[in-house]
């Protein structure tokens, strides 16, 4: 449990953060453009493709309704998919874990579709393609 002192001291940190990054005031899933719009202030709206965020990549519209906003405003959270994204990490262009962002950056590169891609793999078949994996011969041990 934590004691006074440390909740007065978190108190004033996030007092802090609200003054430097922007906190969420309202948050929707529009279904026409298919983007959560995450309202800032009166006059500032950022959108974004759930298919890009982790933990939302696979959603369907229908669990991308409603969308609640954490107390402290940074923080959305998808109910139906019992999915959080913190807003400020957002803001910064992360979109999920390490881990995840590397995964989808090398299944971009894998479809990637260069004319070096293309030469490579036209020298690489003229060549007879992949060489045949042979069978190591072993004596038996006695």
């Amino acid at each position: 449990m934590a004691r006074r002192d440390e909740f007065e001291i978190a108190t004033e940190r996030a007092k802090r953060r609200r003054k430097r990054i922007p906190s969420a005031i309202a948050a929707h899933y529009d279904r026409n453009r298919g983007r959560v719009v995450v309202g800032l202030g009166p006059d500032l709206d950022v959108t974004f493709s759930p298919h890009s965020v982790q933990g939302l990549e696979n959603a369907t519209a229908s669990q991308l309704e409603p969308v609640e906003i954490t107390p402290s405003g940074f923080g959305l959270h998808f109910p139906k998919l019992d999915a959080d994204v913190y807003l400020p990490a957002l803001l910064e262009g992360v979109f999920g874990s390490k881990r995840w962002i590397a995964a989808q950056l090398g299944t971009l590169g894998g479809r990637s579709k260069s004319v070096a891609k293309a030469v490579a793999s036209r020298n690489n078949g003229r060549l007879g393609g992949s060489p045949n994996k042979t069978a190591v011969n072993h004596k038996p041990r006695v």
